[in-house]
């Protein structure tokens, strides 16, 4: 289930970010989610646990306050006992923004999965503090999250691993890295199992902002491929042995690039 609406308030927004966001150059990206979180009044958490560079914490927390955010506090979650810390969630409950780095996402999974940081994460989303997610980051904003696939175009059998997500948003399967590492095949895998989910391929430098009516605008230098599975006439993905290439008839595919929204509950893109 998505973050649980809470009646009289709005949700935060939930940015996933495709990876490699600019950092030095054009920092738009995470510029806007600084002002977002408040600028000077911000408060954001930042959760390494997907990287196992050591200092991947530190470096977020001395960007964020270098792109005017008040405050910037690290938490540094490396094993499922730091998960229960509650001096971490204490500072989760007062954060105004989150942000996960990139690494390995089963990390993230394995983790954060079930503990109290992660429960909280989406109780303070529902109450309107943001979380954004850059790579792995990003993938486990969703109930599906993809954890692994094959390259190229074509869709098969097996071209991709899934895992549950942390649930933030339950309508779309996230890849990140997209044009970048040629991941359209799996993410078309992906949504063919279920016609429930979209697909959304972010590139490099490139992150969606959705906001509390699950529109989202495109940021960043690259674009976002959304594959629109809903009005599909056929799949065979229940048919196919393993390694099998799929068809898959009338799907929809937009490619949107900075600027551009799409609304994931009727699923309309606009320029």
């Amino acid at each position: 289930m998505p973050s649980p609406n809470i009646e009289g308030q709005q949700r935060g927004y939930v940015i996933p970010i495709g990876g490699a966001e600019e950092k030095i150059d054009n920092p738009e990206i995470l510029q806007k989610f600084v002002e977002l979180a408040g600028g000077k009044d911000a408060y954001i958490c930042v959760i390494p646990t997907a990287s196992q560079l050591e200092d991947t914490g530190d470096r977020y927390q001395t960007l964020f306050n270098d792109l005017g955010a008040g405050k910037t506090v690290s938490l540094p979650i490396t094993e499922r006992s730091d998960a229960q810390n509650q001096a971490y969630v204490d500072c989760l409950e007062n954060c105004t923004a989150v942000f996960i780095t990139g690494g390995n996402q089963l990390r993230l999974s394995t983790i954060l999965g079930g503990t109290p940081i992660a429960k909280t994460i989406r109780q303070i989303n529902a109450r309107g503090v943001h979380v954004a997610g850059t790579s792995a980051g990003a993938a486990i904003v969703s109930q599906h999250m993809i954890t692994g696939g094959s390259t190229g175009i074509v869709p098969t059998e097996d071209g991709v691993n899934l895992a549950p997500g942390m649930g933030l948003i339950n309508t779309v399967v996230i890849d990140q890295h997209f044009n970048q590492r040629n991941r359209l095949s799996r993410l078309l895998s992906a949504v063919s199992y279920n016609p429930f989910l979209i697909g959304i391929g972010l590139d490099e430098d490139t992150a969606a902002f959705i906001d509390e009516n699950n529109e989202f605008t495109v940021v960043g230098s690259g674009a976002i491929t959304v594959v629109d599975p809903s009005d599909i006439e056929y799949s065979s993905m229940a048919e196919a042995r393993r390694g099998d290439a799929l068809t898959l008839l009338n799907l929809k595919v937009h490619i949107l690039a900075a600027g551009s929204r799409y609304n994931i509950g009727n699923r309309q893109a606009f320029a």
